[in-house]
């Protein structure tokens, strides 16, 4: 009867370990919300798709008046707000910023760098002491600059270069978000991240390459002069220098090893 009682006991004070411990795990886990402005929507799918495979919570900023016209009316009123150094309204954010820890926080790239709905939340916002990771979405790129926008605009934050991705690109989204958290720990697994070589001299299959890529984005004028190159199993990864108004720039482009492919302009930094 002693024995069965000190056993009882025993179990009693290894469950309340293992509680203590699960209960102490959770406390460390730390808390996410993606925050996000879209426009067109495509910001939206990548926020979605960080918040399912997260299981973070989510929210998106709303701008009073919408920037529902088309590209060019867009265009103009930007510039008009600008000229005028207005900001847009935004409707007020519900979440309790002070309950997360991680914030990703997402937007189209305008005019270089993240749309004027996220400048008047950053200029409002008190994100000292949280680790904010950008993305964004892009017609050539403007996720270095966007971010590093972001950490003049909040510099007791600790801002972190996320993900970006054209708006060409849309289906390429689930995976290579899934690779982006793998590869910074947020889930678990192995991610990827290209290992390039020396910069080479252009050989005619690299400028053909290129131009296939990128020859019909209009938005680009650059001409390539070298090239640095990755793979994996499945990709082939080109880093392409290049000049454009003498101003030097890298180019990215990306070609599937699977028969019938193309190559595809990914991103440019500047």
């Amino acid at each position: 009867m002693k024995r069965t009682i000190l056993l009882a006991i025993a179990a009693l004070a290894m469950l309340s370990c293992n509680t203590d411990k699960k209960q102490s795990i959770n406390e460390e886990s730390p808390k996410m919300l993606v925050l996000y402005y879209s426009q067109t929507g495509a910001t939206r799918t990548v926020a979605n798709e960080l918040q399912a495979q997260l299981g973070a919570d989510i929210e998106e900023i709303v701008a009073t008046q919408p920037y529902d016209g088309d590209f060019q009316a867009t265009i103009q009123r930007c510039q008009q707000e600008k000229a005028e150094g207005i900001l847009p309204e935004i409707k007020p954010i519900e979440a309790d910023l002070s309950q997360y820890d991680v914030i990703f926080l997402g937007y189209p790239v305008w005019f270089g760098t993240y749309a004027p709905p996220v400048e008047t939340f950053i200029n409002s916002a008190d994100l000292s002491g949280k680790t904010i990771v950008t993305f964004c979405t892009f017609g050539s790129g403007g996720l270095k600059t966007s971010t590093a926008n972001l950490k003049a605009a909040q510099p007791d934050a600790n801002v972190i270069e996320g993900y970006g991705v054209r708006n060409a690109r849309m289906a390429a989204v689930p995976t290579e978000v899934e690779n982006f958290l793998k590869l910074n720990k947020y889930i678990e697994g192995e991610g990827f991240v290209p290992e390039y070589s020396e910069a080479a001299e252009l050989t005619d299959a690299d400028k053909e390459r290129y131009e296939a890529a990128c020859g019909d984005y209009p938005m680009l004028h650059a001409t390539p002069t070298a090239v640095a190159t990755a793979e994996n199993d499945d990709t082939c990864y080109y880093l392409y220098t290049a000049e454009e108004n003498g101003q030097t720039l890298q180019v990215k482009v990306q070609q599937s090893k699977a028969e019938g492919s193309t190559p595809e302009f990914t991103e440019v930094i500047r």
